[in-house]
């Protein structure tokens, strides 16, 4: 076993083996409350894990994991679910060649061995699935592909998979399925999980049905309360809560606000509780009619807030500080001045159902409440109990201007040594500019000088967390932030510290980032631990 730094409450342990990852996971998954582990992200050759830092450290978890005895642990099977497949997939001819084999032979080596999922990722319901016996390892395309359609069958290296819904990829296409893998309204909305067995039939020569739970997708229907009426979303505005934590095993990443401590501060001004959902406005641009009595607050991002009352009168408002807004009013957010999200909070808070726990919507995943759309009414939750309303908050942080340099203190690893040592230093010293391509999902930064790699071979899927500087083909690193893919293929060189993940969110595109490591790269051996 090797333990690489991740981030201040992170680790990533790497593996000999695809088995001996699912071994550790699965021993994992029993000492989760005991070791203070809050969520696990196995991977190829990698399980990520995540910890409370208050009750335990990366020397405690190190040694705790080195005495564990995962040689002769078996992943326990889970149920097993069958799938029928159409094979007609586009690559099916060029694996077969690939192979040396015919095509019937791919189909029935696919259909005659049992699978079994490893681990789930890159997209919610993705799973990668293995077999001892299929002896179906091929390359990914040289060039993947933009769009894949949802269903399609495919494998990849020593994996198989089902594409949960349409995205881009690089997988070979052999055929495709009309089981819904992934279904956010089922009660348990992904089909497979780590440890599911999974028998693939060639629907073909099968005309058994096989039938899946049912969906509960609620009817569309306008809101019978209608509190608020939106007039205006500017560029994006999203329901936003602390997010999905511990939802690693459907392939979801976190999301949740991009500034917690501006939503928290929203939430005590109206004396609501801290994780009450909160409208999370991109850049100013948003506005709404108020159609009855309420109390409510505007945080984060500074702007200037106007209402418009049902006379005609029209004021400014305070942020940080409870707004009473009554029947009639026009309330407006205009263009931020510095930082890029602002929260709107109303006491009592909005009546929206979570969907996994959460709120939120993930816009990589597109999981959770849609996006709000102007003409959209709000209802207001009325609560019987409350606390009392706060009166004290400010911002956290200083908010950065687009002339701004913001400098983000960061953890050097898991794969800082894949780098030159050039690059490392490079990292640190040059600013990077937020360019216009920058959303939830992640800052693209762009440098004079791109960063070279020292290793160039390919890097087996490991598991990434908010805040990580992963480093694509061209040397541009991209900040992953709260909408990240759970799983990522390019190194990761070091990720920002979680104590800065609400500054990062913050920075408005042209600014410039200055990365400040808080330690050197240290990695260690099992046999070590006392040299985290």
């Amino acid at each position: 076993m090797r333990f690489l730094p991740v981030n201040v409450d992170a680790l990533i342990v790497e593996l000999n083996s695809l088995e001996q990852t699912m071994a550790l996971t699965d021993v994992l998954q029993g000492v989760f409350a005991d070791w203070h582990i809050e969520e696990i992200i196995p991977a190829a050759r990698t399980v990520l894990i995540r910890y409370n830092p208050i009750t335990t450290n990366a020397n405690t978890l190190a040694k705790h994991i080195a005495q564990l005895d995962i040689s002769a642990s078996v992943m326990q099977s889970g149920e097993l679910v069958t799938i029928p497949v159409r094979y007609n997939g586009e690559d099916l001819s060029q694996v077969a060649d690939y192979l040396g084999i015919t095509v019937a032979e791919v189909i029935a080596r696919h259909t005659n061995n049992e699978y079994q999922v490893a681990f789930c990722g890159f997209a919610p319901g993705f799973a990668y699935m293995v077999s001892k016996t299929a002896q179906l390892n091929v390359p990914r395309r040289q060039s993947p592909r933009v769009r894949i359609p949802a269903g399609s069958v495919a494998l990849a290296g020593e994996f198989s998979s089902v594409y949960p819904q349409a995205s881009p990829g690089g997988w070979q296409l052999i055929g495709i399925t009309d089981t819904a893998v992934w279904d956010i309204y089922r009660d348990e909305p992904a089909l497979f999980k780590p440890g599911t067995r999974v028998h693939f039939v060639d629907a073909s020569q099968s005309q058994t049905t096989y039938y899946l739970p049912k969906s509960k997708k609620p009817d569309d229907f306008a809101c019978q309360q209608q509190d608020i009426t939106v007039l205006a979303t500017g560029l994006q505005t999203l329901f936003q809560d602390n997010g999905r934590v511990g939802q690693a095993t459907l392939g979801i990443s976190e999301s949740g606000a991009m500034d917690k401590s501006a939503l928290h501060s929203a939430n005590r001004v109206v004396g609501n509780p801290i994780n009450e959902p909160a409208l999370e406005i991109t850049q100013g641009g948003f506005s709404a009619q108020i159609n009855s009595s309420m109390l409510v607050a505007v945080t984060g991002a500074l702007c200037e807030i106007t209402i418009t009352t049902a006379k005609n009168e029209t004021y400014t408002a305070p942020m940080y500080q409870p707004i009473q807004l009554e029947l009639g009013d026009i309330i407006r957010l205009g263009n931020v001045k510095c930082g890029v999200r602002s929260y709107f909070a109303v006491r009592g808070g909005f009546q929206v159902a979570p969907i996994l726990t959460s709120c939120s919507f993930d816009t990589l995943a597109q999981v959770g409440p849609l996006p709000l759309k102007a003409g959209q009414t709000l209802a207001v939750k009325q609560a019987k109990v409350l606390n009392p309303v706060s009166l004290t908050e400010i911002p956290v942080i200083n908010y950065p201007t687009s002339g701004d340099v913001v400098v983000l203190d960061i953890v050097l690893g898991p794969r800082t040594d894949w780098f030159t040592q050039q690059a490392v230093e490079l990292l640190v010293s040059q600013l990077w500019q937020v360019t216009p391509a920058s959303n939830r999902i992640g800052l693209r930064l762009s440098g004079e000088r791109s960063l070279s790699r020292e290793k160039q071979q390919e890097l087996p899927s490991e598991g990434t967390c908010i805040g990580a500087i992963q480093i694509p083909a061209n040397g541009q690193p991209v900040l992953f932030l709260n909408d990240h893919p759970l799983t990522g293929g390019y190194p990761v060189i070091g990720a920002v510290c979680k104590y800065h993940l609400d500054l990062a969110g913050q920075i408005p595109v042209n600014a410039k980032i200055k990365f400040n490591p808080i330690g050197m790269f240290k990695e260690f051996e099992g046999s070590d631990v006392d040299h985290v």
